[in-house]
């Protein structure tokens, strides 16, 4: 299969890439697409054929739930039951945005495979001028997780998706890099007090000006979920080829760990903030400024995937503080070490 890189931007007309790229998901096939978060791969939400295909593509489990994205606010009545009040104070608040609330789904519309076994979906809508223009153009709900070989780093670049994905898929919408550049925030509002599955750009400080008191799991909690209502709960992700172990951002422990890994004949890769570059590794990425967060986050999926163009054998990432989008970072990096630390 010969897949497409259409690109789209602003400055000029991108009406027939839209259309081809409506035509596609019409037809029952898939399409990667940028989101505001990672790019994403559609299919269009009440198509079962169609959705078995982005498991397909992935290599994804099939009782790995799906989120569903949206156009317009107005849609929500269509594949959900009983709103909660919280739920219409958090589109209010935060659509289009990178918040997925995850509500009692209407039975019998959207396709078995989005929501398997389970009585809930995810929904979000979200804020990127061409996920919004491909939704709004199609009129149709799309059932997409990131477009990446299922247990790599998401993509935020569209030449992230074509390494993954190039002859697997027909055709990826290229709208430039992400700006978040980690997934949306997942809040479960069909329980009597909120829980946030996944934390994302959307902080447990902002939810809480909104809606009152959230609860967040930490990374052992979260695990221990049998049943998982979101994406990201059950298995590994964001992970490059070589093992990942984080490291707390210590100048001094960083230098002494890169020595003695390298004495054990390890190439080190560092993931590190911009003031780390001295550091001896044999491959050094920066996440950017310490303690730009924003930065961090847009940057991280990138510098994993960098790693995969290196012969490490190892890579060392460091930590950031637990508070706002930093949550988040340390959700996908705990994620991508598998909760590993450097022992030292």
């Amino acid at each position: 299969m010969e897949t497409v890189l259409l690109t789209v931007d602003d400055f000029v007309d991108n009406s027939e890439n839209y259309t081809q790229a409506v035509h596609l998901l019409n037809d029952g096939q898939v399409v990667a697409f940028p989101t505001e978060t990672v790019y994403g791969l559609g299919a269009v939400a009440t198509d079962e054929q169609a959705v078995k295909k982005i498991f397909a593509a992935k290599g994804r489990p099939s009782d790995n739930p799906l989120i569903v994205h949206i156009g317009t606010i107005e849609e929500v009545n269509r594949y959900v039951v009983d709103i909660p009040e919280i739920a219409k104070k958090c589109m209010a608040a935060f659509w289009p945005g990178p918040l997925t609330l995850v509500m009692h789904v209407k039975p019998n519309v959207l396709a078995e495979s989005v929501t398997p076994g389970m009585q809930t979906v995810g929904l979000r809508m979200p804020d990127h001028p061409v996920a919004l223009k491909l939704l709004q153009t199609l009129k149709k709900p799309l059932a997409a997780p990131s477009a990446n070989r299922s247990g790599k780093p998401s993509p935020t670049k569209a030449s992230h998706v074509f390494e993954d994905l190039q002859g697997i898929i027909p055709c990826i919408l290229d709208g430039g890099m992400t700006g978040i550049g980690v997934e949306s925030t997942v809040l479960d509002v069909t329980l009597a007090q909120p829980v946030i599955l996944r934390p994302g750009g959307v902080t447990k400080e902002m939810l809480e000006e909104v809606i009152g008191p959230v609860l967040e799991p930490n990374f052992e909690q979260q695990k221990i979920e049998a049943t998982p209502k979101a994406p990201g709960m059950k298995y590994t992700h964001y992970a490059p080829n070589a093992p990942v172990y984080l490291i707390e951002q210590d100048l001094q422990i960083m230098q002494q760990a890169v020595q003695t890994l390298q004495q054990q004949q390890h190439k080190v890769a560092v993931l590190a903030p911009e003031n780390f570059a001295a550091v001896n590794a044999d491959y050094y990425f920066s996440f950017g400024h310490e303690y730009e967060l924003e930065q961090m986050s847009a940057n991280l999926y990138d510098a994993l995937r960098a790693c995969d163009k290196t012969d490490a054998t190892i890579i060392l990432a460091t930590t950031t503080e637990r508070k706002g989008v930093g949550t988040a970072i340390m959700n996908r990096l705990e994620k991508a070490a598998g909760g590993n630390w450097y022992q030292y």
